[in-house]
């Protein structure tokens, strides 16, 4: 006995209107994201330290959904690659979370602080000197 089901037109275009509806709300929601996390960067610090998660949340859901998105992502990080890489870093599949905090926060202790205030660079050499392994002797 055939099937009673019969393929129609209105299906096709039913499956193709939700699936531009789910990309465009996709789109709407990943950008509403990376405000938000603008905003939350420019905050005070309770709220400022998901400032960087929310925008790459977002940056995600827009990449995912746009081409154009992709495309002009790919000509940011040809002109400015120092600024687009850490975002590049964290879109990776297993992001390295710590070392990119720990650079993007030795960037800004540059900028903000004079030479003699940075304490960053100094106590990670001290640390890195008190946890040496010693030279293995043969």
């Amino acid at each position: 006995m055939p099937s009673l089901r019969v393929h129609r037109a209105s299906d096709e275009f039913a499956r193709d209107l939700l699936a531009r509806m789910t990309r465009w709300l996709l789109l709407g929601l990943g950008g509403l994201l990376i405000l938000v996390g603008i905003v939350a960067e420019v905050v005070p610090p309770p709220i400022h330290f998901m400032g960087m998660p929310l925008i790459v949340i977002g940056l995600m859901m827009v990449l995912r959904n746009s081409f154009k998105a992709r495309r002009r992502f790919v000509e940011m990080q040809r002109a400015h690659p120092k600024v687009v890489f850490p975002m590049r870093r964290l879109l990776r599949r297993e992001p390295e979370v710590m070392l990119v905090f720990w650079q993007q926060y030795l960037r800004v202790e540059r900028v903000v602080l004079p030479r003699r205030y940075r304490f960053a660079v100094r106590s990670r050499r001290r640390f890195k000197q008190r946890f040496r392994r010693p030279l293995a002797t043969a």
